[in-house]
């Protein structure tokens, strides 16, 4: 009945009072305040989707993540979708990067086409505040990804049409997300919801074949059994009807006729985005998307509402600022607070509009006054901070008390430790890979699951306990389940002196000015600013405000020589990335047909250990492992082999380093 580890917790806990007054408030569809400790929420969430679409709201995207693992503990994993935030704000210059892109598009096609698109349907969407408060371009729930699958009839010029439609940037690599290369009956393509690039082959008309393939080497790793399910990497796609916007507002804003022109002609531009509010159809926001009896439930409201306040006041005044209205020239000003964030209030009106009740949890009550609160009679499990001897008292006395005890751990082999230590201080434990229902008194379930924290529900005489509460901090094997794709070179803006140059991943070279605050909404912040080449001649340098939380967007100038700085806006930055990705192709041509010569060389066979080898190794003042006399023998009958030159070469510098290290 249960197939996910921590799932039978639902059924435990409806023997409390508390929890069956929730279940019933929320079957009623009643709105209301809950108060109970941080670690139930999982729980509480699980429960309640159990019975309509629930969408979890957190302060940050780190939360959001947090609160995604730990539900995956609870219920199925391909029932939860992640609803992530533009790493952008709405004015800026700057488009969002195309696999953030790609999984907003993918969450928001499941959630209006799971039935079409043969998909689970959502029982859960996680999203920070940052990702409801933007507005979205309608209809972008309808955009049509392009779907390939091996066997079917496709036309081979239609699916690159398709691609370069959706927002795809044509190379000859792909080496990142939103790219698609092209070679005589192949499309390579690397959608943004995908780990690994897909390359596609045509037989004519038809699929032959749909795998995956290495960035590194462009290898292929095996079928990709799904085909190629590519969704936009744009959430501003170049329509016909946005051509012909573009095309009318050139001569009333000639200070960006240079980018209307490009839009006009198909050609996407970084930022467009910003000009969604004259070029589309219309804005919503993510409410707009949801069916009329959603719930949204807000996890610590009070961090949401000071997180909230911090992002509308500085996309005020980034619209003031704006690149667009702050151009001189301009005949007519263009309105763009339709694409501003939105307020709580706001979006609590856009719920109670379609239908959508609106809940809270919170760790702690608001004041005295009750009545519109649910307090959930729970208790979080305390932090033993590594006083395992302490924990273990405890657990004794909660079995003792006949309550049922769930141990949590993260991993396997963590979770076999805990149980040893249990036994070994006589206290009886099972472990388990799924917690049966229900759960029996006088024996410790351990299992494996994703829970940062326990709790106890004293009405359901049930008392969760994890790894982290035992250990006092929070697990390695936890933080190991998602690694970035690339390590970015935070700058350090204490480093830098006023003139030093630094790069800008989406402007180029600039100069380091100061690090300056700036109070906006009655919050100070503070900006690196960087001072770029003048627009015009004679006139003074463009400054461009970095907010601090996007340093890793900088990087300090490493070139041997005093650059020219770039303009901002300018395409010299572009045409210099361009160069570099040639000289780079280049060198790994150079590469291929030269390790291509050196496999077609003859090798050399040296000869076998002579009577001096073997005194020089039994000199060796040390013994071997297994292991490592396993290396040495396989190496050296790999050396006496006539292999190709490439292995002659690797094998030679091998052995020496082998056999030092071993011997070190």
């Amino acid at each position: 009945m249960f197939d996910k580890p921590l799932a039978a917790l639902v059924a435990e806990v409806e023997a409390d009072s508390s929890w069956r007054g929730l279940l019933e408030l929320f079957d009623s569809n009643a709105a209301t305040d809950i108060s109970s400790p941080t670690a139930l929420r999982p729980l509480i969430i699980s429960a309640l989707a159990q019975r309509r679409l629930v969408v979890a709201v957190t302060a940050t995207s780190r939360e959001a993540e947090d609160l995604r693992a730990d539900l995956t503990s609870f219920v199925d994993e391909n029932s939860i979708a992640e609803f992530v935030s533009w790493e952008t704000l709405p004015h800026e210059r700057l488009s969002p990067s195309a696999d953030v892109v790609g999984r907003r598009l993918a969450t928001l096609r499941r959630l209006r086409h799971a039935s079409e698109d043969s998909q689970v349907p959502i029982q859960i969407i996680v999203a920070p505040i940052r990702a409801l408060l933007q507005p979205i371009v309608r209809g972008i729930a309808d955009m049509q990804p392009v779907s390939l699958r091996k066997g079917e009839t496709s036309d081979f010029q239609a699916a690159i049409v398709g691609l370069a439609a959706a927002g795809y940037a044509r190379v000859d690599l792909v080496e990142k997300r939103g790219q698609f290369a092209v070679r005589g009956g192949l499309i390579d393509v690397f959608p943004p919801s995908e780990e690994h690039p897909i390359r596609v082959e045509f037989w004519g008309d038809s699929v032959d074949e749909v795998r995956t393939f290495s960035v590194a080497d462009q290898r292929s790793l095996g079928e990709a059994e799904g085909g190629l399910w590519a969704p936009p990497c744009r959430e501003l796609l170049i329509t016909d009807d946005v051509k012909r916007k573009a095309a009318a507002l050139i001569e009333q804003q000639p200070s960006i006729a240079d980018i209307l022109e490009k839009i006009s002609e198909g050609i996407y531009v970084e930022g467009m985005e910003a000009l969604a509010p004259v070029l589309a159809n219309g804005m919503d926001t993510f409410l707009d998307l949801l069916p009329a009896d959603t719930s949204i439930i807000t996890c610590d409201p009070e961090r949401i509402r000071t997180r909230t306040h911090d992002l509308v006041a500085t996309s005020q005044e980034f619209l003031e600022a704006s690149w667009l209205n702050a151009a001189a020239g301009n005949k007519t000003p263009i309105d763009l607070g339709a694409a501003s964030y939105k307020d709580l209030a706001e979006l609590r009106e856009i719920a109670a509009r379609h239908g959508q009740s609106w809940w809270s949890i919170s760790p702690f009550i608001a004041d005295e006054d009750t009545t519109d609160t649910l307090v959930l009679a729970a208790q979080a499990t305390p932090t033993y901070r590594g006083d395992t001897d302490k924990a273990l008292v405890d657990i004794r006395a909660a079995l003792a008390s006949n309550n049922r005890v769930v141990l949590v751990a993260a991993g396997h082999g963590s979770a076999e430790r805990l149980t040893e230590s249990l036994g070994s201080h006589d206290i009886a434990a099972r472990l388990v890979d799924v917690l049966p229902s229900p759960l029996t008194q006088h024996t410790a379930f351990v299992v494996q699951g994703n829970l940062d924290h326990g709790f106890s529900l004293p009405g359901a005489n049930l008392v969760v306990v994890t790894e982290d509460d035992i250990a006092g901090q929070r697990s390695s094997t936890k933080d190991m389940r998602k690694l970035p794709a690339r390590r970015k070179r935070v700058i350090d803006p204490l480093s830098l002196k006023k003139g030093d140059f630094v790069v800008h991943e989406q402007h180029g070279v600039g100069k380091y000015v100061e690090m300056a605050q700036r109070t906006i909404g009655g919050s100070t912040k503070e900006f690196l600013v960087i001072e770029y080449a003048p627009a015009k001649r004679g006139a003074p340098g463009d400054v461009l405000f970095v907010p601090a939380d996007q340093l890793d967007s900088v990087t300090r100038y490493v070139g041997g020589e005093a650059p020219s700085l770039h303009r901002l806006g300018g395409t010299d930055w572009a045409a210099a990335k361009t160069r570099a990705r040639k000289a780079v192709r280049q060198i790994a041509s150079e590469l291929v047909r030269l390790y291509a010569a050196r496999n077609a060389a003859p090798g050399y066979a040296f000869s076998p250990d002579t009577v001096w080898q073997r005194e020089l190794e039994d000199a060796f003042a040390y013994n071997e492992t297994p292991d490592q006399l396993q290396v040495i023998q396989e190496v050296k009958a790999d050396m006496e082999r006539s292999v190709p030159m490439d292995r002659v070469v690797c094998g030679d510098v091998g052995y020496g380093k082998t056999e030092i290290a071993v011997r070190a």
